[in-house]
C-alpha cells in the first residue's frame, strides 16, 4: 500500500515553491530578440576631471534687468551655483571665504552701486587673478525675444576676436574668459552636444559679448541672447584686491559722464540765451531800409549863420479889448424878461 502512494506537492501557503524553466524554441527566440530595443550607453560615461565651479551671484540694489541677466548666465551655465545676495557693507574678500564653502574656484559677481550703475567682478578664487568691468547695454533673453533657442545644459563653443592675442592684458582676459564660460567635459549636469557658441570681440575698447545657436541644416549663426558689453577698469593679481597688473586708461567712470553730459546741456541752454538777447538788441536798434548814400553829401552847402536878437527891455502887454456882443446878449435877455 505504501509504495502506490504519490508524493504531494509543497502547500500554497509554504514557502518553497518549484520553479519550472520554460524553454523556448530558437525561431520564438529570435523573434523576441528583435522585438526588443536597446538602450546606448550615454556619452557623458566619461570620468569627469575638470572640476570648475562658477559662483554667480550679486549684491543688494540691483535692478530687475541684473536679476534677469544672472539668471540667464546661470541657465547657459550648468556648472555654476547660486548663493544668497551679498550686503554692501561687506568687504569684498568676504567672497572668497563664500566660495570656499560653496566648493568653487571661481566666481562672477555683479556689483551695483547708485541703483544705475552695474559693475561685474571675475574672479580665481582664492589665489587670483581677478577683473573689474563695467556691464553696459544689457539685453537679456526674455527681452530680446530672438528666433534662436539652445538646448539647456549643452556645452558651448566659445568664439574670441584676434585681437585677444596681440595684447597681454587681454590674453589673461582670454584664458580667464575660457576657464569661467566653457562648461567642463563630462559634466554631470551637462548634455553631450554642442549647439550654441559664446563669442567675444573687442571693439572700441570693450569687450561685446554674444550668444549664437548653430543650425543644423546649413551651419549658420541666429542669435539667441543675452548680449552686454564689458567695459575693463583695473585687473588685479590677487582674488578681489592686490597688486593691479592693469588699468584702462580709456576708461571712463559713470559719474564723469553724467557730468560731462550736464555741462554740455548747460553750454547749450546759455547759447541759447545769448542768442535770445541778440534778437532783441537787434529788434530795438533803428533799422534803415534805403541805404545811406556815401556821395549825398558832396553838394551840401551849410546856411548862414543869424545873429541872434537879444532881448533888453521885456515885453510890453496888450490892452484888454472887450467884446460887444455880451452886452447886446444882456440887452436880448432883458427884453425877454420884461
Amino acid at each position: 500500500m505504501a509504495a502506490h502512494r504519490r508524493k504531494r506537492g509543497p502547500s500554497p501557503g509554504s514557502a518553497k515553491t518549484n520553479k519550472k524553466a520554460k524553454f523556448q524554441q530558437p525561431e520564438r527566440v529570435q523573434e523576441a530578440a528583435a522585438d526588443e530595443f536597446t538602450v546606448p550607453a550615454p556619452v557623458s560615461e566619461g570620468k569627469w576631471k575638470n572640476k570648475e565651479r562658477v559662483l554667480i551671484f550679486s549684491s543688494r540694489g540691483i535692478n530687475f534687468r541684473t536679476r534677469h541677466l544672472m539668471q540667464d548666465l546661470r541657465t547657459l551655465m550648468p556648472h555654476s551655483k547660486a548663493d544668497t545676495k551679498m550686503d554692501r557693507k561687506d568687504k569684498l574678500f568676504v567672497i572668497n571665504e563664500v566660495c570656499e564653502m560653496k566648493n568653487c574656484n571661481k566666481c562672477i559677481y555683479f556689483e551695483a552701486k547708485k541703483k544705475q550703475d552695474l559693475y561685474m567682478w571675475l574672479s580665481n578664487s582664492p589665489q587670483g587673478p581677478s577683473v573689474k568691468f563695467l556691464v553696459q547695454n544689457i539685453h537679456t533673453l526674455a527681452e530680446l525675444k530672438m528666433t534662436g533657442n539652445c538646448l539647456k545644459g549643452s556645452r558651448p563653443l566659445l568664439s574670441f576676436d584676434q585681437a585677444f592675442d596681440h595684447h597681454p592684458q587681454y590674453s589673461l582676459l582670454k584664458e580667464l574668459f575660457t576657464q569661467i564660460f566653457g562648461t567642463p567635459r563630462y559634466h554631470p549636469k551637462s548634455q553631450p552636444f554642442v549647439d550654441h557658441v559664446f563669442s567675444f570681440s573687442i571693439v572700441d575698447n570693450r569687450i561685446w559679448f554674444r550668444n549664437y545657436q548653430i543650425i543644423e541644416e546649413d551651419a549658420s549663426l541666429v542669435e539667441i541672447g543675452p548680449r552686454f558689453v564689458l567695459n575693463p577698469i583695473k585687473i588685479f593679481q590677487g582674488s578681489f584686491g592686490g597688486p593691479t597688473l592693469f588699468e584702462n586708461p580709456h576708461y571712463q567712470s559713470p559719474n564723469m559722464h553724467r557730468r560731462l553730459i550736464r555741462l554740455a546741456t548747460a553750454a547749450k541752454v546759455r547759447e541759447r540765451q545769448q542768442v535770445k538777447e541778440l534778437q532783441k538788441l537787434k529788434k530795438k536798434e533803428e533799422v534803415s531800409i534805403v541805404p545811406p548814400d556815401p556821395t549825398a553829401d558832396v553838394f551840401y552847402t551849410p546856411a548862414e549863420i543869424k545873429p541872434q536878437p537879444v532881448e533888453t527891455q521885456p515885453p510890453q502887454l496888450k490892452p484888454s479889448i472887450k467884446r460887444k456882443d455880451k452886452q447886446f446878449k444882456r440887452q436880448r435877455m432883458a427884453k425877454k424878461r420884461h
